[in-house]
């Protein structure tokens, strides 16, 4: 099984949170455990905020055994589709966010989304099968 994590997880995990690092732990664990776990540019780019250098980013996500897999034409698009949709049907946000990029990518890349955001997923993208390590 493919899983895609979301920054919120790996956030978790590397910033010891004390109501969630521990459940997302387990949850990553569970995941590498079952298969593979992935993570597009923008959940990397998002991540790398929380370390010192990039280097330091790159060794924590690779001794996690993540793999960078891009998000590719057809999830960018989806994307578009699902925030364009967010804003028709009275969507707040006025920007692109990257929670519709990588809830696209998961969708194409991977088998479910590990995320602790799984309201806002549902409503875009119904079909996407999410992991909350809080519930």
């Amino acid at each position: 099984m493919i899983t895609a994590i979301d920054t919120n997880v790996l956030i978790d995990l590397f910033g010891a949170d004390p109501d969630y690092g521990t459940s997302s732990r387990e949850a990553i664990r569970s995941s590498i455990h079952h298969g593979s776990l992935i993570a597009c540019e923008v959940v990397w780019a998002e991540v790398s905020t929380v370390f010192s250098s990039e280097n330091t980013t790159r060794d924590a996500l690779q001794t996690l055994g993540l793999q960078f897999v891009p998000i590719g034409v057809e999830a960018s698009l989806l994307a578009g589709r699902l925030w364009k949709s967010y804003r028709q049907k009275g969507g707040r946000r006025d920007r692109m966010v990257p929670d519709f990029l990588i809830g696209a990518h998961a969708l194409y890349q991977a088998d479910a989304l590990l995320t602790r955001d799984r309201g806002f997923y549902r409503l875009g993208i119904p079909k996407l099968k999410i992991i909350d390590p809080s519930a």
